[in-house]
């Protein structure tokens, strides 16, 4: 369903096809450059002198991010020996070294692999192994994780920076003396072939840079997610899947967002698909200036960094926009130059959006996306003048369509599974062609939600097909929650369910049957604590004496989601 105007004539579109402003445009151009290579070299070129990016009061200019990049492409490719389509890890938060190693890593012809800096060392190392990555780039505060593991996969080099290596060198120094020895933030380490960040760098001035010959057609990035099942899987975007929502998202926006003036509060993390999209890549298309946060949690010193920069844009997931709302500092910021807030990655709850508009005089545009569409699918227009509960039209180039079990158009208004075609929608699963036929058929993509589409055309979701979990924005996998549950040996079953969460949208529960009698609640948090990234620790254990089951022995989730939602509603 294309939503501009035109007309097709199945069950789903009997749809009024105009409700986007005149200016967004039913179709857009996907190869508006050979590849983001070309898109970045000529952001620099128009916008040359602009800060690119702003992190803890430095700012570095698209001129330096030229700079930097280009000196870490030649070390990739002179120094490392790297090839085209080789894969590199970046693992850290939002820094400045995070879009110089970013662009340095598309500007070699590689393929950039973005890791969780909070995955723990079984996750690091399933990731680095199933992406085959060659070399990594990480912050030291995460490095004894890495450590446990780089000796079980094919990393050849291991980079490290620290939080202040790119500001000055006077205030840098102070971080890292601050973040290592006051804090505490770095435990001790060993990777005694690591290079530094900045030795990389210097190395790469003095080294010749050879711009590969590159195609739209080729592996940008390897993003990884569940998708349908609980095994962690590399979605493979290429140039074009990410051009494309690029375009996409910029001709939604339509005349909201002004070349070369923007700038755009960036707390959710660069490594995560919807930042990477719409602020990273987006507002460099733009022009436009990132404010990196590189800790979102420290909302004080968040709304700090905030009140120092006449900021004209923000996204977040509704969790950050929450906290932000109860704090009084935010509260009394200057909305003035805001024009654009935007949130994702989890529903945005009616409360929040209401009190959003009140302080800011700004609707909060909520959208829908996958991490295997790059990740836009839908959003609502920027004129909408109210919380409608939907997740918005389709973007330009964009069709979907929903579809019973059998795979058959449903009728208007009736509920079935979304499926998404467009050029934002990735070329498969890295190396796991069975799970791509899972999702991928008939050129559509499974999306595993269930929606309802109104006469207007806005979409809202009513279900899940599949039983993924979304904690502030992040997707968690009931199978990876159940498979180290039951690897512990008191455990003799386990189900995973997501409840709701004022804090996080939801939050895990697991379902408990014990071998072992002693088992108790603490053992078992240890137990996940060890294994799991702190979004993914269960919050709530029930120990039962048994878990519904259908007649062939499937734990049955929705039963325990059902009974779980009815307890919360009495």
């Amino acid at each position: 369903m294309a939503i501009k105007n035109e007309y097709r004539g199945d069950a789903l579109n009997k749809v009024w096809l105009n409700r986007y402003p005149a200016d967004v445009p039913a179709e857009i151009n996907a190869d508006r450059y050979e590849s983001l290579v070309g898109l970045f070299e000529a952001a620099v070129k128009r916008y040359g002198d602009r800060a690119a990016f702003i992190n803890m009061g430095q700012q570095m200019s698209f001129n330096q991010l030229e700079e930097r990049s280009r000196a870490f492409a030649a070390w990739l490719q002179q120094g490392l020996g790297l090839k085209k389509g080789d894969r590199v890890a970046l693992m850290m938060p939002n820094l400045l070294q995070y879009p110089v190693a970013l662009f340095g890593v598309l500007r070699a012809g590689m393929i950039v692999v973005n890791v969780n800096p909070l995955y723990t060392p079984r996750e690091l190392k399933h990731q680095l192994n199933d992406s085959g990555a060659s070399a990594i780039v990480i912050v030291s505060n995460f490095a004894h994780t890495l450590e446990k593991v780089v000796a079980e996969t094919a990393i050849k080099q291991v980079v490290l920076t620290r939080l202040g290596d790119q500001l000055s060198p006077v205030k840098g120094t102070l971080v890292n003396f601050v973040v290592k020895y006051v804090k505490r933030l770095v435990p001790k380490y060993h990777l005694p072939n690591a290079i530094s960040f900045r030795d990389v760098l210097q190395q790469g001035k003095a080294l010749s840079y050879e711009r590969p010959a590159m195609s739209n057609d080729d592996l940008a990035f390897l993003q990884y997610t569940g998708g349908t099942t609980g095994v962690a899987k590399g979605a493979m975007l290429t140039h074009r899947n990410m051009q494309a929502n690029l375009e996409q998202t910029k001709a939604t926006y339509g005349s909201v967002l002004r070349d070369g003036k923007e700038l755009v509060v960036t707390a959710l993390p660069l490594y995560h698909i919807f930042a990477l999209t719409v602020n990273g890549l987006l507002f460099l298309d733009l022009g436009g200036t990132n404010l990196l946060i590189t800790n979102p949690r420290d909302i004080p010193g968040f709304v700090k960094e905030m009140a120092k920069y006449p900021f004209t844009a923000i996204t977040g997931v509704n969790t950050l926009f929450n906290a932000l709302l109860n704090d009084s500092h935010f509260q009394k910021l200057d909305f003035s130059s805001l024009r654009l807030s935007a949130g994702g990655g989890m529903s945005v709850q009616k409360v929040v959006a209401e009190r959003w508009e009140k302080l800011t005089g700004h609707y909060l545009l909520e959208g829908y996306g996958l991490t295997e569409c790059a990740p836009l699918v839908s959003v609502n227009p920027y004129d909408i003048t109210c919380h409608n509960g939907s997740i918005g039209l389709p973007i330009p180039s964009t069709d979907i369509r929903v579809s019973d079990e059998q795979g058959n158009e449903v009728a208007p208004g009736e509920p079935g599974e979304l499926c998404i075609r467009g050029p934002q929608v990735m070329r498969g699963y890295w190396q796991h062609p069975e799970a791509t036929e899972e999702v991928m058929k008939n050129g559509w993509l499974h999306s595993g939600d269930i929606v309802t589409v109104d006469r207007e055309g806005f979409i809202r979701i009513v279900d899940r097909k599949k039983d993924m979990i979304l904690v502030s924005g992040f997707n968690v996998y009931p199978n990876e929650i159940e498979d180290v549950l039951m690897q512990h040996s008191k455990v003799r079953e386990a189900a995973a369910i997501g409840v709701p969460s004022d804090l996080s949208g939801e939050a895990v529960k697991v379902c408990v049957v014990k071998k072992d009698p002693s088992l108790t609640k603490e053992e078992l948090l240890d137990h996940c604590r060890r294994q799991f990234t702190g979004y993914k620790v269960p919050k709530i254990i029930e120990f039962r004496d048994e878990l519904p089951k259908s007649n062939v022995g499937k734990i049955l989730r929705r039963e325990l989601r059902d009974e779980a939602l009815k307890k919360t509603a009495s």
